[in-house]
């Protein structure tokens, strides 16, 4: 039995592939207000903003490249149960060959009905106004917004709390449910924290963290881990 290694990560470790969140720019969003096209209010009010700005983000993620952070993690393979459990709706952990990855808040590559959250499909293109599911119910981004259920979240603590090592990469820590995942690691369990600017949490015996970006820290973290 290997032991089980889980890693949280955030949009600090697809950063250095070129992709960006609104957390970088004061609630705005490659220039949108996050409001009008991560929530429930904002596909109401506009669903053809909606479907324009993920259908561009689809585009950025697939001409995107898995980093040195990625492809690293997949290396703790090796010797490590490794489970990642990201923020990110990007596929960029697969890509760089991680083989057991939770998306906490959805996947840009996936769509669903917004009648029936159940009703899940592929898409690597546009999705359209008028693109139905089977239920005859709209074709939406498989994205959790501002206000919606994480529906993956006990999952993802079930994983946490069977950590033997937990490593958290590039995440602010200012999203919940997400963020809260660390109060379920166990209290013997090592936590390592991988950040340009580590977030604010309290210190602890067990903690070791490594203030530099993703592809550094996470070069580190190889070097103390296999």
């Amino acid at each position: 039995m290997k032991p089980r290694l889980v890693v949280l990560t955030g949009a600090g470790i697809s950063a250095e592939s070129g992709l960006r969140t609104y957390r970088d720019t004061n609630g705005l969003w490659e220039g949108y207000d996050v409001y009008e096209v991560a929530s429930p209010q904002g596909w109401a009010k506009d669903p053809v903003l909606v479907q324009d700005f993920y259908n561009a983000r689809r585009k950025d993620v697939k001409s995107a490249q898995p980093n040195a952070a990625h492809t690293g993690l997949a290396k703790l393979e090796e010797k490590y149960d490794v489970r990642i459990v990201t923020q990110n709706i990007d596929d960029l952990h697969e890509r760089g060959g991680s083989s057991q990855v939770l998306h906490l808040h959805g996947e840009i590559f996936k769509m669903r009905s917004v009648t029936d959250e159940t009703l899940i499909y592929d898409i690597y293109e546009d999705i359209k106004m008028g693109d139905l599911a089977e239920d005859g119910g709209q074709l939406r981004p498989h994205i959790v917004w501002f206000g919606e259920a994480v529906p993956m979240i006990e999952q993802a603590v079930a994983e946490v709390l069977e950590a033997d090592i937990f490593v958290i990469i590039g995440t602010s820590l200012q999203v919940y449910p997400a963020a809260s995942l660390l109060e379920y690691v166990p209290s013997q369990v090592p936590v390592y924290i991988i950040d340009q600017k580590i977030p604010p949490v309290a210190q602890q015996p067990n903690q070791i963290r490594i203030e530099k970006p993703a592809t550094v820290g996470v070069e580190e973290l190889l070097g103390m881990l296999l």
